[in-house]
């Protein structure tokens, strides 16, 4: 005799369940929103050109062949952070030779003082110190992109959060009534395999810029698997009404 294992619809599920459910899914939601929001500010315009493009990616990871990392983080993630002008007038600094006598007679280091040490003053190990000259020279440097350690420190971060992200909400979407059912599973296994796909392409880039491609592609394949996942499991748990298959099945699905 074979027995199958089976799910119950969210419509045939306690109303405390799905509730839990729900409010798990708008935190999730909200989490999830939040974070496209601080990836495409930490990485758009460092092209020099505004929204999010593969030319962001290749900077980010791979460096610019034309800037150096202070340059790329004025035009990028920092690029609202103070007037054009004096923005300006510290890549020109840069772009003389950044020397110190330079910094100091230009009115740069009153500008970073000012501006940047609120943030950039050694107390965060995440972010430059440029507290001084000799610090901020460091990223007067040419820019070569995100270095191992960072790429290591973040790529252990991402796949045991987003893991476990859509680990939840899979298990929850698990409820729904989808057909055919090889969409439900390609869905649910999506966003693990662009996970993979994504970390690995941030390392590949440096050495292979195309390879932003696949940053790119990964991100949007996560972004629509959970947004799939999310309206599905939402509209299913109360505005959906179960056909007569899962009635005369008791709610269970497969």
């Amino acid at each position: 005799m074979t027995i199958k294992e089976h799910t119950r619809h969210f419509r045939a599920l306690p109303l405390g369940m799905r509730v839990l459910f729900s409010g798990t899914l708008i935190v999730l939601g909200t989490g999830y929103l939040f974070a496209m929001i601080y990836i495409f500010e930490s990485h758009a315009g460092r092209d020099g050109k505004p929204g999010l493009s593969v030319d962001d990616l290749i900077i980010a990871y791979s460096g610019s062949k034309s800037d150096t990392k202070l340059e790329s983080a004025l035009k990028g993630p920092m690029a609202n952070m103070l007037p054009p002008k004096e923005a300006h007038e510290i890549v020109a600094w840069v772009r003389r030779g950044a020397a110190e006598a330079d910094y100091k007679s230009s009115g740069v280091e009153g500008i970073v003082e000012r501006r940047c040490l609120i943030c950039h003053n050694g107390s965060n190990p995440h972010i430059p110190d440029l507290s001084g000259y000799e610090d901020i020279s460091k990223v007067a440097e040419a820019d070569t992109g995100m270095d191992i350690f960072t790429l290591v420190r973040v790529s252990h971060i991402h796949l045991f959060g987003i893991t476990f992200i859509f680990y939840i909400v899979g298990s929850i979407f698990i409820h729904a009534y989808i057909r055919p059912q090889w969409l439900k599973c390609v869905t649910l296994i999506t966003p693990f395999i662009a996970i993979l796909a994504d970390i690995g392409s941030w390392y590949l880039t440096k050495v292979f810029p195309p390879f932003a491609w696949v940053v790119m592609i990964s991100g949007a394949l996560m972004g629509f698997a959970f947004a799939f996942m999310w309206i599905a499991s939402m509209y299913q748990m109360w505005l959906y009404k179960m056909p007569p298959e899962l009635i005369e099945n008791d709610g269970r699905v497969s």
